[in-house]
């Protein structure tokens, strides 16, 4: 799973004033030695970046995620209003590209990025009138820790403006909380309310951000924790860090505490109006909507029935595997027995102290460090961009989920990040967290998006954008393909693996019984347990992800089944040709795409390779 402030077109959780649309920054003086075709490329990329810089001028966040400091002093506009804007705005660049250029006289690399911006757009429009049903307080996670993560993680502090800037932001934290409210009661009234499951994690999320100095007696909060140490490693003067420390304090318990405890009234007076932990059916147009998720989460036309009669294919699939991987680990009970086993037996448990929670990062760092001495073999280029492995933040994890990835900063000044949630070490599995990091980590989320954030040859919506089938699923296909690297050399080692490939096949299943068969949050719950061995802890967790964000669950395996049926084709073909290392830089060489684009790259490699 990726954590990431950029959605493909950065048309979600972005401020908007509406003016005119900027004008595209001019391409370099036309070189007489360049083709007409050479010159359009350079023209369409020059367009393309300043639209993508026009929308993310409407997001503070995501030019501090860019790493600029224009906005450094404010967060998002949080409206709907705001959403609204960004859109209209994608709306009138699209008009702008299409009045300016002509794809025929386009390379084929400007040809894909031309038909992928309008693309994305047409598909924003389509998706528009369920604009206000995405819920901005979940078990996914709320404004109260996710703007606390950001500014740890995100705003740096290298001189006093910086810090006042933080602070400035600290502050403005409590107009996105009263933004997020009036939110949820626009929603409210349109009939779209969260799960009843929500709001008691929820709402603990927002009181834990306010634990700890100088809210309360005890150890340091994270955020004054944090301010206070970039702070301190300042070049000034004493009396002007007691003043800036002095005017964080204020910040803290003053607009950001009033924010927070009116996000948590908020959430209170909505609760009432819960009815039941039932899927995306139970909203106005449910059906409808529900559709148009799985068109946006799969990058394809596949219906729902279609989609859960291939998780239960896989399911059937995976459970073959895992049962042959189970007898050769001596285990000579039924799979259920051995599910049942792994979440028990403390044979397959870290300690539940910081020591087991430092055992978990040692050994999934150790599993990235060893895909990092193979990857040669396997890839033509890797990710420059550094990677770390951190556990999630004590007052986050009520609703972070199980392990995601964060993307590093395009200038360097922020490594990749897989972060893992160790809550309760009694409900990890440990033969699961060399899969897990192979997801996340490497060769998983961090050697394609950090790698497309490098293509400089492609315009910033390709580099910082995606598509979540392809990124899922290609971060699906890494946990089987770090098998094949034999970086796990163990039979319970490759039975986490399959674990995990079942995890995102039930994620089919149970996906679209929820929102479209109207399965129960018990029955989900049931059919989970009966077909993996997570712990009870992250079972429920994932069904209520899959309850409070629709359609995104299918991604993985979708994604997954299409590259490895795009691979088998290319070995097929090309017998003793096939290359691994170049079919890779097939996959990852154009950035994120569509899985039918994906596959048209794919053939045209396979065309190249038989010349």
């Amino acid at each position: 799973m990726i954590h990431r402030l950029l959605p493909a077109l950065l048309l979600a959780g972005c401020s908007a004033q509406m003016g005119q649309v900027p004008v595209a920054t001019p391409a370099p003086p036309a070189n007489p030695a360049m083709s007409s075709t050479a010159q359009d490329d350079a023209r369409l990329l020059a367009f393309l970046d300043a639209a993508f810089d026009a929308q993310a001028a409407l997001s503070p966040e995501t030019l501090t995620s860019l790493g600029s400091r224009e906005g450094y002093d404010r967060l998002d506009d949080y409206t709907l209003a705001g959403r609204r804007a960004e859109l209209a705005l994608a709306e009138q660049q699209l008009a702008r590209m299409r009045a300016e250029f002509d794809p025929a006289s386009l390379g084929p690399s400007a040809r894909i990025s031309y038909a992928l911006f309008e693309r994305d757009v047409e598909r924003s429009l389509q998706s528009a009138r369920f604009l206000a049903y995405g819920f901005p307080v979940s078990t996914n996670g709320t404004p109260a820790g996710d703007i606390p993560v950001f500014l740890i993680n995100q705003h740096k502090i290298e001189n006093t403006a910086d810090a006042e800037a933080y602070i400035a932001r600290l502050r403005d934290s409590a107009r996105v909380m009263r933004e997020t409210v009036a939110v949820m009661r626009e929603q409210a009234a349109m009939g779209i309310v969260p799960p009843e499951m929500v709001f008691a994690p929820a709402t603990a999320d927002a009181r834990s951000i306010m634990e700890g100095a100088p809210f309360t007696d005890g150890e340091d909060n994270p955020i004054w924790a944090d301010f206070g140490e970039k702070v301190d490693a300042l070049n000034i003067v004493p009396s002007e860090k007691d003043r800036l420390m002095s005017a964080a304090r204020s910040a803290l318990t003053g607009p950001f505490r009033d924010g927070i405890e009116t996000l948590i009234a908020g959430i209170a007076a909505i609760e009432p109006r819960a009815d039941g932990n039932n899927g995306a059916w139970s909203l106005p147009q449910g059906d409808a909507y529900y559709a148009d998720r799985l068109k946006i989460s799969t990058t394809t036309d596949l219906t729902a029935e279609e989609i859960h009669v291939i998780g239960l294919q896989q399911v059937t699939a995976i459970r073959a595997e895992m049962d042959a991987v189970k007898n050769e680990i001596g285990f000579t009970g039924t799979l259920e027995e051995f599910f049942t086993a792994l979440r028990t037996d403390p044979a397959f448990k870290y300690p539940n102290s910081e020591r087991g929670r430092e055992l978990y990062l040692d050994e999934a760092r150790r599993l990235i460090a060893n895909v990092m001495a193979k990857a040669p073999q396997y890839f033509e280029r890797l990710p420059e961009a550094s990677l770390e492995v951190r556990a999630v933040e004590p007052f986050r994890e009520d609703t972070a989920a199980v392990a995601f990835y964060n993307s590093p900063a395009p200038d360097g000044s922020r490594p990749g990040i897989f972060y893992v949630n160790l809550a309760d070490m009694n409900q990890v599995n440990r033969v699961q967290t060399d899969g897990i990091a192979a997801h996340e980590g490497a060769p998983g989320h961090h050697f394609q998006i950090a790698r497309a954030q490098e293509l400089e040859s492609l315009p910033k919506f390709r580099r910082f954008g995606g598509y979540g089938a392809y990124t899922e699923g290609w971060a699906l296909y890494s946990e089987r393909l770090a098998d094949e690297m034999g970086v796990y050399t163990t039979p319970e080692q490759r039975f986490g693996m399959l674990s995990l490939q079942m995890w995102r096949a039930i994620r089919l299943v149970l996906d679209t019984g929820i929102h479209s068969k109207r399965w129960s949050r018990e029955r989900a719950i049931d059919y989970f347990r009966a077909n993996s061995p997570n712990s009870e802890r992250d079972i429920a967790k994932e069904v209520d992800r899959y309850i409070n964000n629709p359609g995104q669950a299918t991604s993985y395996m979708i994604g997954q089944r299409k590259i490895a049926e795009l691979r088998a084709r290319a070995e097929r073909e090309l017998g003793q040709d096939f290359d691994i290392r170049a079919f890779h830089e097939a996959i990852l060489g154009q950035g994120s795409l569509p899985l039918d684009v994906l596959e048209q790259q794919v053939e045209r490699y396979i065309a190249n390779a038989k010349r």
